[in-house]
């Protein structure tokens, strides 16, 4: 499927119009990361060198159910049934239930944490595999994520990218900008559009020796 197909496969899943805002604000990074960036397939979900993608945000998963469905993970007609009693599609994503989601996640500040041990078990193995993790700017008030990027700098983590979706709704906020937090603890950083996907592109490519953070600015009339 081709990216002009996002839109109606998004809009088949109906019933959670509180987060819809949260998933519609991640939809251009979801897809640049399986179109362009990470080294994942449907018939390779097991790969151990496969790239790592944790979906932190994952109380608002709708965008990226419609990712998995256009890229072969899930049959379409899945999403029809999304938020009913027997469908595999939670409102918060189950690892157990939907092929290619690597972590169950919907409660804040967890993924962090679990890409950081994702990324650092995968340095000890010796695998070429990247780590990619997407959050939200509110969960950074979590203290576990402080934590996270802390040891991730302190450990020089060059294969793991942190993708926090600015669309300004952290309570708290931080001084001089999310990508500062990061940079104080000798992470690379690079805010862009979160709608430019070659940008984004960029972003998540470019050669980096330390953990990247990439902070997607979103804004609701875009």
């Amino acid at each position: 499927m081709m990216q002009t197909e996002l839109p109606a496969l998004f809009a088949r899943m109906t019933g959670d119009e509180k987060h819809e805002w949260a998933a519609a604000s991640t939809l251009d990074v979801l897809w640049v990361l399986y179109d362009r960036v990470l080294n994942v397939a449907p018939d390779r979900v097991a790969d151990p060198d496969r790239d790592r993608f944790l979906l932190s945000k994952g109380h608002g998963p709708m965008a990226y159910y419609a990712v998995l469905a256009a890229k072969g993970f899930l049959d379409p007609s899945t999403l029809d049934t999304w938020t009913s009693w027997d469908s595999p599609l939670g409102q918060h994503p189950d690892r157990l239930l939907v092929p290619g989601v690597e972590i169950s996640s919907g409660s804040l500040g967890h993924g962090l944490p679990l890409a950081v041990g994702t990324a650092l078990g995968l340095r000890i193995q010796g695998s070429p595999a990247r780590t990619f993790v997407l959050v939200g700017d509110g969960e950074l008030d979590e203290g576990s994520n402080h934590e996270a990027i802390a040891l991730a700098g302190r450990f020089g983590i060059g294969t793991l990218t942190a993708v926090v979706i600015d669309n300004s709704s952290a309570s708290h906020g931080w001084p001089g900008g999310i990508e500062s937090r990061f940079t104080v603890e000798g992470w690379d950083a690079l805010v862009v559009d979160g709608r430019d996907h070659d940008a984004l592109y960029e972003a998540f490519t470019a050669p980096h020796d330390m953990p990247r953070v990439v902070v997607a600015q979103i804004r609701k009339d875009v």
